[in-house]
């Protein structure tokens, strides 16, 4: 049962009434005592209807409503409040909401006026709102919560941000946020990849040039600092940064100015920066490569976005989301995947990550025949067919290039653990465990010619432990 109605009071007893009027309704509910930890949850979700106090600690109802509505402009929001609190109500209505209950308030009318608000919001979805109001950033994983918390504490502060994680895992799109929800959204977001721009270029486009400056700089040119004044700046693939320009962007984050090329007048810089690299900066602060002060400037606050092989778990949700947005870029229907094409792909290991996963959905969304996509409609390297094995041998093919063998064999597994568990057994864990020691048992003594001591070193084992599993499991023992 989905999470239609979002309860957020700090009265308990109020909680309580609503929870219990919305269950014997039937419809489901999710209650928060804060407005913040309400816009936490926010950030990989999305509920159908919102009630609301507005004075509560913290974040107040109003300020919640008009974050939410800047996010989510057709959810609608109840604001409660008081008889005497006429200036809150109208507040209320001109920020957006959809109605106000005042308190003490009648249960039954205020089941009446949710079950209003989930009309009205069935109808914003059955009209196409409910794909733009999808998420930027979307995660179920603890450790993607851990960076939806960290944007929701960050969203009052203009504090600089380091933000590291492998290439594809949405560093651009965690700045964003960071932007999105911090005091300065209302002026520009500026991204510039500083690996991407050649370096005799660099600091004319971060900082300008002024009129004669250098050849062919024919008239004075804004830098990118400038045109994000108020705003934000993202600065991608820091690592790769020249370190005279490393020099130069330390002196702006410590003195708060800067000069165009060729310029005279130091110009202020009212800029938050947030960096990226998908490099241990710490390293090349070792190599001299890195500048050791300007890491400590950008590592106020750290955000790791984990790489997508550590939250698989949100595959699922990342596959609806761009089979969805592929196929109103494309204005057809969305495609969906068959559970045994679903595990193929959340086993896969994603070296590009999020971006790989989206390259993907794009692939299917025109390449698959069919709306339900089978697991031959994968591409080649996903289909099981790529790491088959050979007729009798249960060997690979000759041919299979070693790193299929070897990045895919985890997904054999799960495909033979879904078919056995569809097909009702059970204990299988044990049967598998047999046969995984077997094998490397085998492939052990093979690769030593039957030398248990070595083989068992190799293995990570003693020679005693060897020796029982090599008894447990029923296989030949070869010559010490």
């Amino acid at each position: 049962m989905t999470q239609a109605v979002w309860i957020i009071d700090d009265d308990k007893a109020i909680r309580w009434v609503l929870e219990k009027s919305l269950a014997r309704s039937n419809i489901a509910y999710q209650s928060f005592p804060s407005a913040d930890d309400a816009l936490n949850a926010l950030y990989d979700a999305s509920p159908s209807v919102i009630i609301s106090d507005i004075r509560m600690p913290g974040t107040d109802g109003l300020k919640f409503l008009a974050k939410v509505k800047a996010e989510h402009p057709a959810l609608p929001v109840i604001i409660m409040t008081a008889h005497s609190d006429l200036d809150s109500a109208v507040s209320a209505f001109q920020g957006g909401a959809f109605e106000y209950l005042p308190k003490p308030f009648d249960v039954d009318q205020a089941v009446a006026l949710i079950e209003r608000a989930l009309a009205e919001s069935r109808s914003s979805h059955a009209a196409g709102e409910d794909t733009e109001a999808m998420p930027a950033l979307l995660g179920q994983a603890p450790a993607m919560q851990d960076v939806f918390r960290a944007i929701g504490r960050l969203s009052q502060s203009s504090v600089t941000v380091l933000i590291t994680g492998e290439s594809g895992t949405g560093k651009e799109r965690v700045a964003e946020a960071l932007h999105r929800h911090s005091v300065r959204a209302a002026k520009p977001f500026i991204a510039l990849n500083t690996a991407a721009i050649p370096k005799d270029l660099l600091e004319s486009e971060l900082f300008g040039h002024d009129k004669g400056a250098f050849t062919g700089a024919l008239a004075t040119r804004r830098g990118r600092f400038e045109e994000a004044e108020g705003g934000t700046l993202f600065l991608d693939e820091i690592g790769d940064m020249p370190t005279e320009l490393q020099t130069r962007l330390l002196r702006v984050l410590s003195d708060g100015h800067f000069y165009r090329v060729g310029g005279h007048t130091p110009i202020k810089a009212n800029v938050r920066v947030i960096a990226a690299t998908h490099q241990h900066l710490e390293e090349r602060v070792k190599l001299g490569q890195f500048r050791e002060d300007l890491y400590h400037r950008l590592n106020v606050i750290r955000l790791r976005l984990p790489p997508l092989r550590e939250r698989n778990e949100d595959i699922p949700l990342l596959v609806r989301h761009f089979l969805a947005r592929s196929a109103a870029n494309l204005g057809v229907e969305p495609k969906r995947l068959s559970e045994a094409a679903m595990t193929l792909v959340q086993h896969y290991a994603f070296p590009g990550n999020v971006r790989q996963l989206e390259n993907l959905c794009q692939w299917m969304t025109v390449m698959a025949p069919g709306q339900a996509v089978e697991e031959q409609d994968l591409p080649p390297e996903f289909r099981p067919e790529t790491v088959s094995r050979a007729p009798g041998n249960g060997s690979a093919p000759p041919d299979a290039p070693a790193a299929s063998i070897a990045g895919d064999w985890s997904m054999l597994l799960a495909r033979e653990v879904a078919q056995r568990l569809a097909a009702g057994e059970s204990g299988i864990i044990d049967d598998l465990t047999a046969r995984f020691e077997r094998t490397c048992i085998k492939s052990g003594l093979a690769h030593t010619g039957g030398r248990k001591v070595e083989a068992a070193t190799l293995l990570g084992w003693g020679r005693n432990t060897l020796t029982r599993k090599i008894q447990e499991l029923g296989l030949e023992a070869g010559n010490e």
